[in-house]
């Protein structure tokens, strides 16, 4: 397994560190990440969900992202994922929750300060579990994403993904032998709409970069 493109271009990657771990291969990682290039994705905050290798959160962060936070439940799994972004320089960009998928959507649903949400959601689930939809839903639903942002999801050709999923839109749905991706866009709701008028004051610089603009307020996909 190995970096497909980038800055770690050809940086080969640890492994699961059992067979209960499946990562996507090279070849649906590279149609992913290329069907996302052809939408003009190109995220600075990522989060990568059942993250198991942590391979599409690094190959994200190779591509340009600056930032990446990884989810995985599994102990020995998160010991490879913190091996692999040492091995590729990317520790001190990078945050790894040992949680349970579930359990972080719910803590990121609390009421309180949220953090700068994702411009790239992705979940590459177990292909036997029944709550991918449901969890696919969440996150949409979450703070973790807002209007515009990309959601991809990684499933079994027998998971025939919704064509809406709460404020989960679906853009692409691809498949190569037994594996499949399918994006999302997050369209606005009224909860969006109503944030969106909202004033930050006069020159607020809200994500860092000095232009006053938060990362949400730069659609990067082409012809939006």
């Amino acid at each position: 397994m190995r970096v497909i493109a980038g800055e770690v271009k050809g940086f080969q990657l640890k492994g699961p560190p059992s067979r209960g771990t499946r990562p996507m291969t090279d070849k649906v990682r590279s149609a992913l990440f290329s069907m996302l290039g052809s939408l003009g994705v190109e995220p600075d905050r990522v989060l990568d969900l059942y993250a198991g290798t942590g391979s599409l959160g690094i190959e994200a962060l190779s591509r340009g992202a600056l930032t990446a936070e990884f989810v995985e439940q599994n102990a020995a799994a998160c010991a490879v994922i913190r091996a692999n972004l040492a091995h590729t320089g990317y520790q001190d960009v990078t945050r790894v929750h040992q949680l349970p998928v579930a359990t972080f959507l719910t803590r990121a649903g609390r009421p309180g300060p949220a953090d700068v949400p994702f411009d790239l959601v992705i979940l590459d689930p177990p292909y036997a579990d029944p709550t991918i939809v449901a969890t696919l839903t969440e996150v949409g639903a979450s703070p973790l994403v807002q209007s515009g942002g990309v959601v991809a999801l990684g499933h079994w050709p027998r998971l025939v993904p919704p064509a809406r999923a709460g404020r989960l839109a679906q853009l692409r749905h691809r498949c190569h032998g037994d594996s499949c991706f399918s994006i999302f866009e997050v369209v606005a709701d009224a909860l969006d709409e109503a944030t969106a008028t909202e004033p930050d004051g006069p020159g607020q610089d809200t994500d860092g970069r000095g232009d006053g603009a938060a990362p949400g307020d730069r659609d990067r996909r082409t012809g939006r």
